[in-house]
């Protein structure tokens, strides 16, 4: 897929971060995470996004990443398959090309590994895996690398391939910065945790879609969340809020790391098999998942 066509695609519905499933000998469970696809496939999205942070990237080996794009791109031959890809340079660069080489068509790239760095480093990081590939790349503000109006403006001149921008700070001034200096040459992705709490502000910094991660198990409210969002439907999205979207979040927030533990939760409750997320993860309790169950019964 041309890095264009994928922009494009961005910009045109809400986008999704599938879960990454274990089997019992802690191994991507690949045949469960083609199940989980197919059934998200009845309720159709611009794209997904696999082994991202709800896919648990970080507990990913690379071999694993690019098995599961490869599963992902056979089980959904059709749809733009966009893979999380991070780390080090050198190893983000030999993950970008293992993807593209299974068959996807994008990377959003994560923050490299541990360390703090200044903004040329960061640059010059970002410019070397776009350089590596042919693939679509979206740079992901969170954590550790954190691009700024400017430094994004450079690399988009210098990598025609860098195609869009997600944002997981919550720094709206800099988000605006970036959609003013930057216009229509980027796709722009809202990457909050459970970002429909904040899909409406960042409406107004310019970030017309996101990434949902309760659409791994409730798709339709999702989309049904979506799509009032994108009318500018606000009652609607603010009732959808109040029933569904902060009593999610007060599970959520129970526990550092439920941000992925409660949506991997959430589709084992669908009777998909998830196996546990990886450690340093944990688990959602019995009696947390019992309250999972009683938000989730009357969504779909």
């Amino acid at each position: 897929m041309a890095p264009t066509d994928l922009r494009d695609i961005l910009r045109s519905g809400l986008l999704s971060f599938p879960i990454t499933p274990f089997d019992a000998e802690d191994g991507v469970n690949h045949k469960a995470f083609a199940a989980h696809l197919e059934w998200l496939a009845e309720t159709p999205v611009a794209g997904l996004i696999v082994a991202g942070g709800t896919g648990e990237l970080f507990s990913l080996t690379p071999e694993e990443v690019v098995a599961v794009v490869r599963t992902a791109k056979e089980t959904q031959p059709n749809d733009p398959i966009i893979a999380g890809c991070g780390y080090g340079t050198r190893m983000a660069i030999d993950m970008a090309q293992g993807i593209e080489a299974a068959g996807g068509d994008g990377i959003l790239l994560l923050p490299h590994y541990l360390i703090g760095a200044p903004q040329k480093g960061i640059e010059d990081h970002i410019r070397r895996i776009c350089h590596s590939t042919n693939m679509g790349v979206i740079v992901y503000n969170r954590g550790q690398s954190v691009v700024s109006a400017e430094t994004l403006a450079r690399l988009a001149d210098d990598c025609p391939n860098l195609v869009g921008f997600k944002d997981g700070t919550g720094d709206i001034d800099t988000v605006k910065r970036i959609t003013v200096h930057n216009g229509d040459r980027l796709a722009y992705i809202g990457g909050m945790p459970t970002h429909e709490l904040f899909a409406q502000a960042y409406r107004g910094a310019g970030v017309d879609t996101y990434s949902s991660a309760v659409f791994n198990f409730v798709p339709k409210t999702a989309l049904k969340f979506h799509a009032a969002f994108l009318a500018g439907d606000d009652a609607t999205c603010e009732q959808m809020l109040r029933d569904f979207y902060y009593p999610f979040a007060k599970i959520r927030d129970r526990c550092t790391g439920y941000a992925v533990s409660a949506i991997k939760a959430g589709v084992a409750l669908r009777g998909f098999d998830t196996g546990p997320v990886r450690t340093p993860l944990t688990d959602l309790t019995g009696e947390e998942r019992e309250m999972m169950a009683d938000l989730i019964n009357g969504y779909d």
